[in-house]
């Protein structure tokens, strides 16, 4: 499981890994809730997910910049990551 002090020791891509992750989870989540609205288990876990992703987010996104253009940024940082056909390190 993912805590914040693990965050501090992940690498760029252990964290792009472990927020697609937390969003897989968090959607198929949500779709099972969608037939079994009353499952307890379920609907915790579903918060406990989505909450460890937007925090491991925005924490990504303080240390490595914005992961989408939804992200309120000072500075308009895509031109400085490598493009997706240019590879990367992940």
């Amino acid at each position: 499981m993912y805590n914040q002090e693990e965050s501090l020791e992940m690498t760029k891509c252990e964290m792009l890994k472990k927020i697609q992750e937390y969003n897989f989870s968090s959607i198929e989540l949500a779709l099972y809730l969608d037939t079994h609205p009353t499952d307890q288990k379920a609907l915790c876990l579903h918060k406990e997910y989505a909450k460890k992703l937007k925090d491991l987010k925005d924490k990504y996104q303080k240390v490595y910049g914005p992961l989408t253009i939804y992200c309120p940024c000072n500075k308009w940082r895509w031109l400085e990551e490598p493009w997706p056909w240019e590879g990367s390190d992940c």
